[in-house]
């Protein structure tokens, strides 16, 4: 018999690996606070806040999470980010670290703030 995939993020959470599961609360708490109006979906099977266009996503993996602002969301914070691993639009955090609340926190404030502003190029 299949698994039910999950259909809302308190789902997905419930489902991420335990150790992961309070990193995960850590960061939807954050991203909720910071774009309380945003739809809430999972699309792809992956979290994410739309408010119209994707604000952010993140996803849960074995031993770490990817908080994912899109490129356009990690560009600004790139010498913030060298101690951390990335991806071109996405931020790595292992299970096994602090979740960097404050960064996280300022890099979902300003992707919300450039899609808000309608920035042509906050969408990837």
């Amino acid at each position: 018999m299949a698994t039910k995939r999950p259909t809302t993020i308190a789902e997905y959470i419930r489902a991420a690996p335990p150790q992961g599961q309070p990193h995960l609360r850590k960061l939807y708490a954050i991203l909720k606070t910071v774009a309380p109006d945003a739809e809430e979906a999972i699309k792809w099977g992956t979290p994410f806040f739309v408010e119209p266009r994707f604000l952010f996503a993140f996803s849960a993996h074995k031993a770490h999470l990817n908080f994912t602002p899109m490129a356009k969301g990690l560009e600004p914070f790139r010498k913030e980010l060298e101690k951390h691993k990335t991806t071109k639009e996405l931020l790595q955090i292992p299970y096994s670290k602090p979740l960097p609340e404050a960064l996280i926190r300022k890099i979902a404030e300003r992707r919300v703030r450039d899609v808000r502003n309608r920035d042509d190029d906050a969408f990837w």
